[in-house]
Formats: C-alpha cells, sequence, structure tokens
C-alpha cells in the first residue's frame, strides 16, 4: 500500500521544511507518471520561496488578546533554555534528546517555549553555561548558531513556538557582565563567589555604557537578520518565532538608571521591529521586581509603542514568600502574594500579560528525580487555573523543562546534561522532569482545558 500522497503539515503547507518532505515523498511514489510529477515540480517551484501565510505569525488585537490564525491565543508553555545547544552538532549537542523531548512537550501540549538565543564569553567560568555562542564580540560559535537553526526548523515541522531572548542581567549566560568586560571594565564578579551586592554593583554599569550596549546592539543586527542554514528563509519569514526578546531579566541596577534604562528598552525595541516586521517584541522582565520596585516604570516601559506585550516572573522562593524548612504552611500567602502580583500589574496594561517564569521548589528542598513535588504541584494548579478561567494572564511559562535529563551532579559541570536549571542553582531544584507524572499531568489538563475553549 502506497503512502498518502501529502505529509504536509495543513496549516502551513508553504513552508520550507514542509516542502521538502512532500518532495521527497511524492518521488518515491510509484503510481505517479512522470508528467504528473514534472507538473508537481513545476507548481512547487513556484510556491517554494513563498513567505509563511500572514495569519502564522502571532499578533496582538486591540482588546490585548494574541491572535494565531485568526483565533485568540492563549498558551501553557515552558521555558527550555537548552533548546539550541541541544541542536548543535558541537560539544552539549544531543538532536535525538532534542526531537525526543520536543515530541514529549508537544504530547502534554506545550506549544510555546522561551528559549535562549545563546550564551557570552569564554569557557570555564563557574556557574556559567557552556558552550557559549558569542565568544567574542561579533564572533559567533557557528555549532550553536546552527543548532539554534535546527531547533527552529524542527518547531516549525512541529507548529511549536518560541520566545526568542537575546541578552541576560545575570551572570549564567555571560550577558551584562560579559559586555562590560569587553568593553574594559575589568573581570565580572561571581555572585555565589563574590556576592550577589558586588555583582550587581558592577553590571549596573551597562546601562549607561555606550559602548557595551552598541555591542549588543550588534548582536541583535546578527541575530534578528540571521538566515537558517537548514530551512533557507530568514528568520524574520519563520512562523515559529513569536517574539524576539530583549534580555531575561533586563535591569537598571541603581534607582539613577532608571531613565536610561527605559530609553535601552525602547530603543532595542525599535531597532528589533526595523529589522523584523513580522514578530513581536517582549523584554523579559519580571515586572516591578526588576524595575527597582517602581510598577510605574514597568507600565512605562511596557505601554511603549517598541513592545508588543507584558511580561512578569514569580519567584516564591528567591522572594522570600516561602521558607525551605516550611514550603506547604507557607504555600497559602505565597498564592495570595502570586495573585496580588499578578493583579497590580494587569490593572496597568491593556496589552497581554504573560508570566514567563514561575517556579517552585520540591518538598524539602529535595533535588533527586522521584522527590515529592506536593507543594509546587499545589502552586502550579493554582497559577494555571488562572490563566486558563481568567483574563488576568494571557500566557504562562513555567520555569523549567527538564525532561528526560538525569542529573549527574548537584551543581552543573561540563559533560552534564541540561535540565531546566541553569548552572548556578541545583540541580533539580525547580525542573520539571518528564517522570514528575502529577506536574505533567496538571500542565496537561491545562492545555487541555485551553483546546477545548478554542
Amino acid at each position: 500500500m502506497n503512502k498518502p500522497l501529502i505529509p504536509f503539515n495543513h496549516l502551513n503547507p508553504f513552508n520550507h521544511v514542509n516542502l521538502f518532505n512532500f518532495l521527497n515523498h511524492f518521488n518515491h511514489h510509484k503510481s505517479m507518471s512522470k508528467k504528473v510529477k514534472y507538473t508537481i515540480l513545476l507548481f512547487i517551484m513556484a510556491i517554494a520561496n513563498f513567505p509563511a501565510l500572514a495569519n502564522d505569525f502571532v499578533t496582538v488585537s486591540q482588546d490585548g488578546d494574541f491572535i494565531l490564525r485568526d483565533k485568540p491565543y492563549k498558551y501553557a508553555g515552558t521555558n527550555f533554555w537548552y533548546g539550541a545547544i541541544l541542536g548543535s552538532k558541537g560539544e552539549g549537542g544531543d538532536r535525538e534528546r532534542l526531537s525526543a523531548e520536543l515530541d514529549s512537550l508537544q504530547a502534554i501540549g506545550i506549544d510555546n517555549l522561551r528559549i535562549l538565543a545563546g550564551g557570552d564569553g569564554n569557557h570555564s567560568i563557574p556557574s556559567h553555561i557552556e558552550p557559549t555562542l558569542q565568544t567574542e564580540p561579533g564572533v559567533y560559535n557557528q555549532d550553536i548558531l546552527e543548532g539554534l537553526d535546527y531547533l527552529i526548523a524542527e518547531l516549525e515541522k512541529r507548529d511549536m513556538r518560541a520566545v526568542i531572548y537575546l541578552n541576560n542581567a545575570w551572570e549564567w549566560s555571560g550577558g551584562y557582565g560579559t559586555y562590560l568586560e569587553w568593553t574594559g571594565h575589568g573581570e565580572a564578579p561571581l555572585p555565589l563567589r563574590d556576592g550577589y551586592e558586588n555583582y550587581m554593583k558592577y553590571v549596573s554599569k551597562f546601562i549607561t555604557d555606550d559602548k557595551a550596549k552598541e555591542l549588543y546592539a550588534n548582536h541583535v543586527r546578527n541575530m534578528v537578520t540571521r538566515v537558517n542554514s537548514i530551512t533557507g528563509k530568514p528568520y524574520s519569514e519563520s512562523p515559529a518565532i513569536m517574539s524576539w526578546q530583549i534580555a531575561n531579566e533586563p535591569r537598571c541596577f541603581d534607582p539613577a538608571n532608571k531613565e536610561a534604562f527605559y530609553n535601552w528598552l525602547v530603543d532595542t525595541g525599535n531597532l528589533i521591529k526595523s529589522l523584523d516586521p513580522n514578530h513581536l517584541v517582549s523584554t523579559g522582565s519580571e515586572g516591578m521586581w526588576g524595575c527597582e520596585g517602581d510598577i510605574d516604570l514597568w507600565a512605562r516601559i511596557h505601554n511603549s509603542d517598541a513592545i508588543d506585550y507584558a511580561n512578569i516572573h514569580i519567584w516564591p522562593y528567591n522572594w522570600n514568600w516561602v521558607k525551605p524548612e516550611s514550603l506547604a504552611e507557607d504555600l497559602p500567602q505565597a498564592i495570595t502574594n502570586t495573585k496580588d502580583y499578578i493583579s497590580s500589574h494587569r490593572a496597568l496594561t491593556k496589552k497581554p500579560l504573560v508570566l514567563e517564569e514561575f517556579g517552585f521548589p520540591r518538598e524539602n528542598m529535595e533535588i533527586a528525580k522521584g522527590s515529592s513535588t506536593a507543594s509546587r504541584d499545589a502552586y502550579y494548579e493554582y497559577v494555571l487555573n488562572l490563566m486558563v478561567n481568567s483574563n488576568d494572564l494571557n500566557g504562562i511559562n513555567f520555569w523549567g523543562w527538564g525532561g528526560n535529563a538525569n542529573p549527574a551532579h548537584k551543581t552543573w559541570q561540563p559533560g552534564d546534561p541540561y535540565t531546566g536549571d541553569p548552572a548556578q542553582e541545583d540541580q533539580g531544584l525547580n525542573s520539571v522532569f518528564s517522570s514528575d507524572r502529577s506536574t505533567v499531568d496538571i500542565i496537561k489538563n491545562a492545555n487541555q482545558k485551553l483546546k477545548d475553549k478554542k
């Protein structure tokens, strides 16, 4: 029995991946005459360079909803920061695992991933991910670039979308500190070695350093205008990209820098829009927590025309809403604080609001796979139900997907499998593994409810 003639993704039949699959498939179709094959080839050649259909890109409606294919788009997704590394053929790459993880995520209804484009700086820095993407200003690890290409191509095949962040305020992927090292400010402190106060004092210089910001602007230009080496199309034409994100948790780190911080985010947002008119722009902000406690600054930034939707993050443990020894007992207060934090930001913008980072530790701060996630499950259920059943949130990305990884050490070491926890954190603390069935079921059920509402 012959296979079906057209194995297209019916939602976007003209993307390059689908066309390749089609050509390969029908070329081996024995019942088809040469004349028919030739006719189809001419048709394929005529449409091969068509861009993605306009409604394949996520947009924002006047009512403040995400729109995809003319319908409201709401999502329960995850952080998958290491996806581009897995897609690499070089150090850290594991395309077999990447495929398995994407299949697992699809199986529980996840179609939105928040992904790091890649780290900055040299190897062998404690608490720093490896390998990095930008080893020197404008000098790129081609393996990681092609890994990102591969990841985007795989997302296109699966009709999944990514929010890609291009920088980081924190040390674990280089970011602010590396750009300052490149512009002559000396070695960046490491928070776990030198203290967070010293680190934050150092990186506060980024917002007012024109040379560092220009190096970053060049990086933006290089990434946003890239042509995918696998699909052959510019990133700007890929429906697999939902949003370019300016940074992970950008901060000014000094109240004196608030105006410069605002201007930098707006200028960068406008730069991205000038390079890519098809995709949304977001900040990566924690909310008020990332604006020196100034919620009006957060509102001003996210109501700017340069930014398409609003972001917040919530970390009950990191923000001292819960204590290690009393996670379950402190959970009700954490939920109350979460509701208030979301509501206070929701009231200040009519744009879509995404809780794109939140996490909760395992019981008793355990990190081993199989340890209890009882309090985490209760917290996840609250957040996901709030997103599904109210207009307070337009999407969420929990932190983070550990999938099939088996952590080799308490702290990440080069060569260890990547988890949802970056190198500076205990491996397994906030990760959701495929084996965490109770947590996975909560996520799956939320996505099913979203699907049923469409």
